[in-house]
């Protein structure tokens, strides 16, 4: 069985995401490549509690910090919000947290918070986003192209869309295919 949780990001968490941020596997599919520093690191991390439009957990495997996974841009007005995350312990990768936390996320994003539809970017190079984010019933909207700049080259960038109702309708073959891969039906289901 895969103890998986998922917590609200606090004070603790300020020295982790610094490093998570900053290390190679992590950065290497975000926008940004540059070395995150202390001031603007803390600027961001003061300002979380404050903002109305993003939440943000800690992804827990075995009780132990793994990644992050955030809904941000939450505009209640127009029913959306966009989610993010990543895996940043490598032994923790390729287990299945991600679509378990993008999970985790939906079911929230679609029944407490009213949602219509959410949205992701991927970098087009990082392939097992890609993968996840398409088996958690996303679908392939947009193709950015030469949309970021990664290492001096220009980076395609693929925008995905998941709709309330195809959530609905997809969840419980998502469920099913999560707890073949041995989360439980308690972390599964109980809500944020």
């Amino acid at each position: 069985m895969t103890k998986a949780d998922l917590r609200p990001v606090d004070a603790g968490d300020r020295e982790r995401l610094l490093t998570w941020r900053n290390s190679p596997q992590v950065a290497a599919f975000m926008y940004s490549d540059h070395l995150i520093g202390r001031e603007e690191h803390d600027r961001w991390f003061d300002g979380l509690a404050a903002n109305s439009r993003r939440r943000d957990w800690i992804i827990l495997l075995d009780d132990r910090p793994v990644g992050l996974t955030s809904l941000v841009d939450i505009d209640l007005i127009q029913g959306r919000g966009t989610i993010a995350r990543y895996i940043a312990e490598e032994s923790a990768r390729g287990m299945g947290l991600g679509g378990f936390a993008e999970f985790k996320i939906a079911d929230h994003a679609f029944g407490p918070l009213g949602l219509r539809k959410l949205w992701s970017e991927v970098l087009a190079t990082n392939q097992a986003a890609l993968a996840s984010h398409l088996s958690s019933g996303f679908h392939q909207e947009a193709l950015l192209r030469a949309h970021v700049v990664k290492q001096g080259q220009p980076v395609d960038v693929i925008g995905l869309g998941l709709l309330a109702e195809d959530w609905r309708g997809g969840r419980p073959s998502i469920r099913r295919r999560l707890l073949a891969k041995g989360f439980s039906e308690v972390a599964l289901d109980r809500p944020l």
